[in-house]
């Protein structure tokens, strides 16, 4: 492949539009990042080329403080947008191709200024659809998200009633997956929808063929609370069960559940009988990809299995409508890849060797002739990138950050170390330029049941690009790395979970990369909570403690949440989340390092009272003088504007570097 330029507004959209003189920009290379680079929003979000591979989407914003549009340009003149779409007085969150002449997705208002329940967002959400032919955007009467593009249908699309963005209505209830869900043929010239199926408790979470045949179905009878699997063969209109039935009043089957993971992951494209399930059969501890024959209904051969992570999704050809298996999927220094097609393997071979920085590389669209795809990259040294391959050549189209050098940015390499119990905890460290030992942040994710492979951590790259060192462990109750390592964090909250994180830091400074009395702890939501603990531990190893969105009561957040009539397992799981395991606001007056607690005021899933709430405890305790309060006005959990990050970012900073311990970090 040769690369050559093509001038693209995408990929060019710019400084002067952020406020940013090119002088600024150019100077960055040799200092540190300015807090108004890090704060952006993601500068392009998405592109995408339609499958007859004839236009190309970009889904970018154009200024710090603004809404995100969507521009539509030829393939063969991207010297100018052909189209130019926005939502006004909504803002336009997602955008994907469903044939070659429709758009796709999905948009979103703020509705409210305060909410007053657990996952009561303070937007609303709307799917729309757009006919590039006509020119003509249409809302979508209803709240929905696709199932299926129906390749064989290019006028049609499968979609399913509840969330136009997944995850929004849902939150953390493990058992929003068995929700009766009603799925529609959906017709993008009309607008118009015909009734699928409906599903119910029983056969829920509903997965189906290219032709929009259900095949495939969970269910979780709330009676006898057991988890239970069916499958259809092609032209049935009834359901067979297969496999065992879970008891989910059995701790032991949480993983499965709150994993997340397993199941029917796809279909063979040669035999429509055959699909591919990710299951830890056999009391295995890593979940493996197996085939499994719809015809007898029994699984047949494992197909891959890692020895130190689960097999968590797989990856079908890059070509639209040709869906091969030609790779499973696990966690490790990235997501890994094993391959079982030679010829795809060797595609992405050779992009990685033409994209600069190559770590997390993706073709994310491409079109039906093979010819023209969409790139993504991510990684250590690249905010993400994306490149247009057409006709066996190559440019950069944008990047969510164009403002950050790639020398500016700093290597990450993945580790493992062991915990004071023997067990081996992955974690990624992030290593500042210069000679250590560095100062050293602990940074954990939320959750804490999730998997976070790290490619590219604003954060954490924000922190060593001001020096310091910053540690992301998968401590126990990760999930990705085995039902053991899971099943280690059960009632550990802010114990042997938290021993983790400590080992860690500990690691680092056996090993001289760490300075001892220069240590901290981050997090955000669970990484909050665990914050909070950090800030009471005794003989303490970190200098001081910041939380976003944090969990400072969680005995209070589970009597908000809890509901009769539900699994065993899981209410005595949440409840050792405070309840029963370690509650920081009950501990305030052990408090013994300073700390920087940080909210937003409409956070729906980590109310706000857990700001107010601790702040009042610690001003009974006497410990008042040890906490910094930052109220973000406006942000939820996650999503959270320039100005908020600029206002985050800069405190972060300066707490660190004044407040944190005597002399600062």
């Amino acid at each position: 492949m040769k690369m050559f330029k093509i001038p693209l507004a995408a990929a060019t959209l710019g400084m002067t539009a952020l406020g940013l003189s090119a002088s600024t920009v150019g100077a960055q290379t040799s200092q540190t990042v300015p807090v108004d680079v890090w704060a952006l929003r993601n500068v392009v979000n998405t592109v995408q080329v339609s499958p007859d591979g004839k236009h190309l989407l970009v889904h970018k914003v154009e200024s710090r403080e603004g809404d995100y549009v969507l521009e539509v340009y030829k393939t063969d003149d991207l010297s100018k947008p052909l189209r130019r779409l926005a939502a006004d007085p909504m803002e336009i969150i997602t955008a994907r191709w469903v044939s070659d002449n429709h758009i796709f997705g999905a948009a979103w208002q703020e509705v409210r200024k305060r909410v007053t329940r657990p996952e009561e967002d303070h937007r609303s959400y709307k799917a729309y659809f757009y006919n590039l032919e006509k020119n003509k955007f249409s809302a979508v009467d209803g709240n929905f998200g696709i199932e299926n593009t129906l390749p064989s249908e290019p006028n049609h699309i499968l979609v399913g009633a509840g969330n136009a963005v997944p995850g929004s209505l849902g939150g953390v209830d493990p058992f929003a997956a068995f929700r009766a869900t009603s799925y529609y043929r959906f017709d993008l010239r009309s607008g118009k929808r015909q009734l699928v199926i409906k599903g119910n408790e029983k056969y829920s979470n509903l997965q189906f063929d290219d032709e929009g045949n259900p095949r495939y179905a969970e269910g979780y009878d709330n009676q006898t609370k057991k988890l239970s699997y069916y499958f259809r063969r092609p032209g049935e209109k009834s359901w067979t069960q297969f496999g065992e039935e879970y008891d989910l009043d059995d701790h032991e089957n949480l993983y499965r559940i709150l994993g997340g993971f397993q199941g029917l992951r796809g279909f063979s494209a040669e035999d429509p009988n055959i699909g591919y399930i990710i299951d830890n059969r056999n009391g295995e501890d890593k979940a493996a990809l197996w085939e499994f024959d719809f015809r007898t209904g029994q699984f047949g051969k494992k197909l891959f299995q890692d020895e130190n992570a689960d097999v968590m999704s797989v990856q079908t050809h890059s070509i639209p409508g040709n869906n091969k298996l030609v790779a499973a999927v696990y966690p490790g220094a990235k997501r890994e890849r094993h391959w079982f097609d030679e010829e795809e393997k060797a595609l992405y071979e050779a992009l990685e060797q033409q994209i600069p920085h190559a770590h997390q590389l993706d073709i994310t669209s491409r079109s039906r002739d093979g010819n023209t795809m969409v790139v993504r990259n991510l990684g250590p040294r690249d905010p993400v990138s994306f490149w247009l391959v057409k006709d066996g050549k190559m440019a950069k189209l944008g990047s969510t950050n164009p403002l950050v050098s790639p020398d500016q940015l700093s290597d990450v390499k993945y580790i493992r170390y062991k915990a004071r119990d023997g067990r081996m905890i992955p974690a990624y460290l992030t290593i500042p330029k210069g000679e250590g030992p560095f100062p050293l942040v602990v940074q954990h994710h939320g959750g804490p049941h999730v998997n976070a492979v790290q490619t590219y951590n604003e954060i954490g790259q924000m922190l060593a690009n001001n020096g310091y060192m910053v540690l992301y462990p998968q401590n126990r109750i990760s999930t990705g790395w085995g039902k053991s390592h899971f099943d280690a964090g059960y009632g550990e909250h802010g114990l042997a979970m938290q021993d983790d994180k400590d080992d860690g830091a500990l690691y680092l400074i056996e090993q001289g990369l760490a300075d001892p009395n220069r240590v901290a702890f981050y997090g955000w939501s669970y990484g909050g909570y665990a914050a909070f603990v950090a800030s009471q531990r005794e003989d303490n190893i970190y200098q001081c403690a910041i939380t976003m969105a944090g969990v400072s009561d969680p005995a209070k957040s589970y009597r908000a949440r809890s509901s009769p009539g539900g699994s065993k397992a899981i209410d005595d799981w949440a409840q050792r989340r405070g309840m029963i395991g370690v509650n920081p606001i009950e501990n305030v007056e052990k408090t013994n390092i300073p700390i920087l607690v940080a909210h937003g005021d409409v956070d729906s899933r980590v109310r706000y009272y857990h700001l107010k709430d601790y702040q009042k405890a610690m001003e009974r305790a006497g410990k008042a003088n040890m906490a910094q309060y930052l109220t973000l006005k406006g942000v939820d959990h996650n999503n959270l504007m320039f100005n908020h990050q600029k206002t985050l970012y800069t405190k972060m900073l300066d707490f660190l570097a004044n407040d944190c311990g005597p002399d600062g970090l």
